[in-house]
């Protein structure tokens, strides 16, 4: 919005300048009136009004006190002005009908202030005052209709400079979702690379072996073809849960005989770096030496003071197969359940 807006304290230079042009004029009508107090009057409430008005500080829209204010004083100052002037010589020496111009600029201050209902409002009434002190022929004599042009251009000026201040927001709240979507999608690409750089530096040396040797692997290879399968598993679904330390032992359980499972569900996302290298080095505390049939480590939602939970399950039935391929239909008993803190 600031892109498309012009400097307030120019306008408010700029209505000063008019408003204080209309005082001028005010002044030099001191001759048309018997008694000079009412015009004082008027002239010095036009004037608190137009400084209270213009005031470069304080919010864009004017306040409705003082748009309220401004009205009263719009109605005002025309019985002030016209109470010892003559209707059939409204103009007088020249200046007398100054208030008009005055009242119209005032008017144009408050639509520009976004308080358009209340400047059509002083336009009414401005009018009415008017027609009722020297006819309706006056309205067009004396500038009420110009009076009511301005105020017109500045509604739709308004009305356009918001229209485009909303369009230019929607524009710029389009510009960060593509933005940010492109970050996510180049992220989710340098994810991707990372992932596969990874898996082919774990995968490479078994592949090659495979080649080499026909695909016919000795058992401890095709134990550790499981076990390397198992790894690149834990990278896809518990990369956040990883580091060199807590796979070390990971692959230290599994070759004991234990099944792992790793599921990161972003519970770690919000740690500063700091935090989740102490959450994944008490892991890996926690995992050292640990056995038993099955394990679970999951990360804990954001919100809980828990990070990271670690279950053990030790199979009833002694038919259990290695590498997580337990007997789903067996009976498990809860023989480990650890709790590593969000804080400490």
């Amino acid at each position: 919005m600031n892109n498309i807006s012009i400097k307030r304290s120019l306008l408010s230079a700029l209505g000063a300048l008019f408003s204080a042009y209309h005082l001028v004029l005010a002044a030099f009508s001191y001759r048309d009136h018997s008694s000079p107090a009412a015009l004082i009057t008027a002239m010095a409430l036009y004037a608190i009004v137009t400084v209270i008005v213009l005031r470069p500080w304080g919010p864009v829209v004017m306040p409705e006190w003082e748009a309220i204010f401004a009205l009263v004083v719009s109605a005002i100052l025309p019985v002030l002005v016209t109470v010892d002037l003559d209707p059939a010589h409204p103009q007088g020496s020249g200046y007398a009908t100054w208030h008009i111009a005055a009242v119209g600029t005032l008017l144009v201050i408050v639509s520009a202030r976004r308080r358009h209902a209340i400047a059509w409002i002083g336009i009414v009434v401005l009018g009415v005052q008017t027609a009722l002190w020297a006819g309706p022929i006056a309205l067009a004599t004396l500038g009420v209709v110009g009076s009511a042009v301005w105020v017109g251009l500045t509604h739709m000026i308004g009305v356009a400079v918001a229209r485009a201040a909303l369009e230019a927001e929607a524009f710029a709240d389009a510009e960060r979702e593509t933005e940010a979507w492109q970050a996510a999608q180049e992220a989710h690409l340098n994810e991707r690379q990372v992932r596969l750089r990874q898996t082919r530096r774990m995968a490479l040396p078994m592949l090659n072996r495979i080649i080499v040797t026909g695909g016919r692997l000795a058992p401890e290879d095709q134990r550790e073809s499981l076990l390397l399968e198992a790894s690149i598993r834990d990278e896809i679904r518990g990369r956040g849960l990883l580091d060199d330390a807590v796979r070390q032992r990971i692959l230290e359980a599994r070759r004991a005989g234990t099944a792992v499972t790793l599921l990161d569900e972003g519970g770690l996302d919000d740690l500063a770096e700091g935090a989740r290298e102490r959450v994944l080095a008490d892991l890996a505390r926690a995992l050292e030496g640990v056995r038993t049939d099955r394990l679970i480590i999951r990360t804990v939602p954001t919100g809980s003071e828990i990070a990271v939970t670690i279950v053990g399950l030790r199979s009833v039935s002694e038919d259990s197969a290695a590498l997580g391929a337990l007997d789903e239909d067996a009976e498990d008993e809860v023989d480990l359940w650890l709790e590593i803190p969000r804080e400490r």
